[in-house]
């Protein structure tokens, strides 16, 4: 049956959800990955046996080219979760230590969005990660600008901010981190200012979420909640899995929160 779990996937998910192109792209990607599960367990035993490739002394990749060559090999296989690691892993390695409580967040993420059952293997992979001197953070961000839509790319700025705030603070060098995949992402500074202050927040930040200034007009502030509405809306990653939901939801929230402290500051009708 190698091989053949993708297509199953895709046309049960199309049939059993009304025809549902979203839950046909879902199963297609629920199939790869039950497609690939043979070849993750040889690889894995391979790996525990000394033959994972060109590891140093101390079991991690010596340079960003070997790293990238993993990333490569892992994303063929996994795709979003390995898309996910390498970036949790920079920023979980940002401020120098990397925290329990981050790989907690990171580690109930993965459980929820792929299931219990692949938690295990999904945690080798970002032990690589984050055992890796370096990461090439350039190359794995063009890798995903090529596979993910712009919304979906906004939202993983939303889970890296997650991890960054689990210890109940956003580090200057965390949130350097999460600027620069921004960029590299392709995300705008208007989208990425919005993401930033629903965790970072200071005085203006509510108009900042809606991505307009203080000075805005009541007019303007009316029509930025309309756009950030739309934008944020939850059905942007509705192909996504329910994590991917969670934190849209969440975020959508945030821009409806932000528009009633508006409201209410304002006495805006």
């Amino acid at each position: 049956m190698s091989g053949y779990y993708k297509i199953i996937g895709a046309f049960l998910g199309f049939v059993l959800f009304k025809y549902s192109i979203g839950m046909a792209i879902l199963g297609f990607f629920i199939g790869s990955f039950l497609d690939s599960y043979p070849a993750l367990k040889k690889q894995m035993e391979a790996m525990q046996g000394g033959q994972a490739g060109n590891f140093n002394k101390q079991g991690s990749y010596g340079n960003p080219r070997d790293i990238f060559e993993f990333y490569q090999r892992q994303s063929t296989r996994f795709d979003f979760p390995t898309m996910l690691l390498a970036l949790s892993a920079a920023v979980m390695k940002a401020d120098g230590k990397v925290l329990k409580v981050e790989l907690n967040y990171v580690k109930t993420f993965l459980a929820r969005q792929f299931g219990n059952q692949f938690s295990s293997n999904h945690l080798q992979t970002l032990k690589q990660f984050l055992d890796a001197p370096t990461l090439p953070i350039q190359e794995i961000c063009n890798d995903i600008n090529l596979r993910m839509q712009p919304a979906v790319r906004t939202q993983l700025l939303h889970y890296l901010f997650g991890i960054a705030q689990a210890d109940g603070n956003v580090s200057t060098s965390e949130m350097d981190v999460i600027n620069k995949i921004g960029n590299l992402l392709g995300v705008s500074l208007s989208d990425y200012e919005s993401v930033k202050n629903m965790f970072h927040r200071d005085t203006e930040s509510d108009y900042k979420i809606l991505g307009i200034e203080k000075t805005a007009t009541d007019d303007e502030v009316k029509k930025a909640y309309r756009k950030m509405a739309v934008k944020f809306h939850p059905d942007k990653v509705a192909q996504m899995g329910e994590e991917y939901q969670t934190g849209a939801k969440e975020k959508f929230q945030k821009v409806q929160d932000a528009y009633d402290a508006i409201k209410k500051e304002r006495r805006i009708k």
